[in-house]
């Protein structure tokens, strides 16, 4: 496990940020971390970074115990923050080279990692600008360049696509995906996006500073997601009768929406009731279910 944490605790006064929570992450995999705001993902990222101390339990990272080895771990570590941590009135140039500095990397290994970085990331037509002058998307590039440049085997991605254009947002996990395969690159991801959690190794989900599920994608949509029916046609006779067996239902303007205990029923269904069947589909539960159904809450929403 290149990530290893055990019983972690941290209080802020009468507040358990993070309440005794247990996790491993394997090398080379991506990890999704979610939660509300306040769940306790920023606290336990802090700690792991080396920036909060904990109150109690043990963290690991590459074999590492956070507490005599703080200074190799956050050699191992790069962090991209959800909010920019870039100096906005110096270039995006000096920005990574005032960073590559605090690992000793100068010179010439400053100059071949910035045309590694350059290459992979699109960056040579922005180096020069100052970071005031970039839009969202090209600073957001910048700062995964500034996370990487000293080859981490960790990539902490906190909230990274947050607000970026679908087109920035395909460029960032094209990059991670390539870092993945082709170095083995560890990504530890904080998201409000259920379509990027969806495509991740594991999953572990936070509530109130405790973990209360935990799996993949796969196992935790199956342990708590509902499929659904869409029907398009009769929808008031439909909503009427499915309501009257006991079903969840939700009325739209030009459809009825059935959740179901199982995906079987949909053959019963269809068996008891075909006229309803002239026009719908069946939507497998996804992670947003997933979320909604461990937490109460919609992560969208909060």
């Amino acid at each position: 496990m290149i990530i290893e944490i055990e019983n972690l605790k941290k209080s802020f006064k009468d507040v358990k940020a993070v309440d005794e929570i247990s996790f491993n992450v394997r090398e080379g995999e991506l990890f999704a971390f979610l939660g509300v705001n306040g769940a306790g993902k920023s606290t336990t990222i802090n700690i792991i970074s080396g920036i909060l101390a904990k109150d109690g339990g043990t963290v690991k990272i590459c074999g590492n115990n956070i507490e005599t080895d703080a200074d190799r771990i956050k050699s191992e570590i790069g962090i991209v923050f959800q909010d920019s941590v870039l100096d906005k009135k110096m270039s995006a140039y000096d920005n990574l080279k005032s960073r590559a500095g605090l690992y000793g990397i100068f010179g010439k290994a400053f100059k071949a990692r910035l045309e590694e970085l350059t290459a992979l990331l699109d960056l040579k037509d922005i180096l020069k600008r100052p970071v005031n002058k970039l839009s969202g998307g090209q600073k957001r590039r910048i700062d995964i360049a500034r996370a990487l440049f000293h080859n981490p085997k960790v990539l902490i991605l906190d909230e990274p696509t947050t607000g970026l254009d679908p087109k920035t947002r395909i460029t960032v996990w094209s990059v991670v995906e390539k870092l993945r395969k082709e170095q083995g690159l560890t990504v530890f991801l904080t998201t409000h996006y259920m379509e990027e959690a969806a495509t991740a190794d594991y999953v572990v989900i936070l509530d109130g500073g405790k973990k209360v599920a935990e799996g993949t994608p796969h196992d935790l949509k199956t342990a708590y997601a509902s499929d659904f029916i869409k029907l398009y046609k009769h929808i008031d006779e439909a909503e009427k009768y499915f309501a009257a067996l006991g079903l969840n239902v939700k009325r739209e303007r030009d459809f009825v929406e059935i959740e179901l205990n199982s995906t079987a029923q949909v053959g019963q269904f269809f068996a008891d009731k075909p006229e309803f069947f002239e026009d719908f589909e069946v939507l497998k539960g996804n992670m947003d279910n997933v979320f909604l159904k461990v937490t109460g809450k919609d992560l969208k929403e909060v």
